[in-house]
């Protein structure tokens, strides 16, 4: 009995100091970027060496689009030519494999299709779009910044303003996302536990009853009120994990674009 009384209590240590499931990724995700990779670095192979290192600190990342549209400008402020600049991103991602650096297969195949369109001079926007629906089958966060970033090449074709700034403030405003993805699952971190914890306490009760001298087992499984509890209990914990769950789901999406 006493040893049941300290595997419940072991047991509730480790859901209280272990963090929900995809919490530490979600936090890591802000630092995991750092910072824009100089855009003058006068060899290619150099410039693109540096690249891979940002894409090394991004790896198995939850915001690499983030990552390469910052990379996308910094290599136009540095005067690559648009077949110039997706072959440089090719070199990172493309050639040494894309799920390396955090990338989706989705996002390999539109890197492919938009730096065979700017080596054949035709417009990447519309590479993108035609090869969107086949390389996300369903819409998500990443197939919304590919559409987006090819709405930016058509504003900066349309207007005239320079692409490197467009794609800077597109960068600018993924960023934002990430920061409040990343503050929203922090917030939700102890609702998660406390979720956790609350499930564990029934177990945890009956080890104490036990290790007090008590037998809730017979009494629970032996008389007809004790197995009407038993079974209301374990409805009532059902259903308030499955209500905690739908909660902290609502609320992990309510911010998301």
């Amino acid at each position: 009995m006493i040893l049941l009384l300290v595997v419940s209590l072991v047991l509730a240590a480790v859901l209280l100091a272990r963090p929900p499931l995809g919490a530490p990724a979600r936090l890591r995700r802000t630092g995991a970027s750092g910072p824009v990779p100089g855009p003058k670095e006068p060899s290619r192979g150099g410039f693109a060496g540096k690249l891979r290192g940002a894409g090394r600190g991004s790896e198995r990342s939850a915001a690499p689009m983030t990552l390469v549209v910052q990379q996308l400008a910094a290599l136009l402020k540095g005067g690559r030519t648009p077949a110039r600049l997706w072959e440089e991103i090719w070199d990172v991602y493309g050639s040494s494999g894309s799920h390396a650096y955090g990338l989706s297969a989705g996002s390999g195949a539109m890197l492919a299709a938009a730096r065979a369109a700017a080596g054949r001079g035709i417009p990447v926007s519309e590479a993108i779009r035609r090869a969107s629906p086949s390389a996300f089958p369903r819409r998500d966060r990443e197939s919304r910044i590919w559409s987006e970033l090819a709405a930016c090449f058509d504003i900066a074709e349309a207007s005239g303003c320079p692409l490197a700034d467009v794609l800077t403030r597109f960068a600018a405003q993924l960023e934002v996302e990430d920061d409040a993805d990343a503050a929203r699952q922090t917030a939700l971190a102890g609702p998660k536990a406390t979720v956790s914890l609350l499930t564990w306490l029934p177990l945890m009760g009956l080890g104490l009853g036990m290790a007090l001298g008590v037998d809730p087992l017979a009494i629970l499984l032996g008389t007809p009120w004790g197995l009407a509890a038993l079974a209301a209990g374990a409805g009532l914990t059902v259903a308030g994990r499955l209500w905690s769950a739908r909660l902290v789901a609502a609320a992990a999406g309510a911010g998301a674009p």
